[in-house]
């Protein structure tokens, strides 16, 4: 089966090239396959090149005609993997729980969990006016219906 080799190609790749991962990987049913990678580091053309090329190049087209597509991870997709938080620690998230809204700068990432950071401005306990405090939020992985990394310019 056509995935299967692809899959099997895919994790060589990876196992080579240890600060690239694999997002995602379909095969649809006119043999199209597009391949979603991520880095550690972030990941270059060339980076998306080496993989079409690695995977490609072991595949015979008399065999099964297929088309191929190798993409990095966009700005605006959501985060999926504990990695991939891991790699924007530091930067702006908006979060989504099943219940709750939250946008925080990325404190820490585990395999676990997330924590956010953000400030706040809330009534004083006495008195009238507001003060500014430092808020915070430790989400389990499986509380987090989506994530993005907050774009600023």
């Amino acid at each position: 089966m056509l995935k299967d080799k692809v899959e099997k190609l895919a994790e060589k790749v990876f196992e080579e090239n240890n600060s690239l991962f694999l997002i995602s990987l379909d095969v649809n049913s006119a043999n199209h396959i597009k391949i979603v990678i991520d880095g550690d580091e972030g990941v270059s053309v060339n980076d998306c090149i080496m993989v079409s090329r690695a995977i490609e190049h072991n595949l015979d087209r008399e065999e099964e005609d297929f088309s191929l597509e190798v993409t990095s991870a966009g700005v605006s997709e959501p985060l999926l993997m504990p990695r991939q938080f891991k790699k924007n620690i530091g930067r702006r998230l908006k979060v989504k729980t099943e219940n709750e809204k939250f946008e925080g700068d990325l404190v820490s990432a585990d395999e676990n969990e997330i924590k956010l950071s953000w400030k706040a401005r809330e009534p004083k306990p006495v008195g009238k006016g507001k003060v500014t405090v430092q808020k915070e939020a430790v989400l389990p992985y499986a509380e987090v219906v989506e994530a993005k990394v907050k774009i600023t310019f």
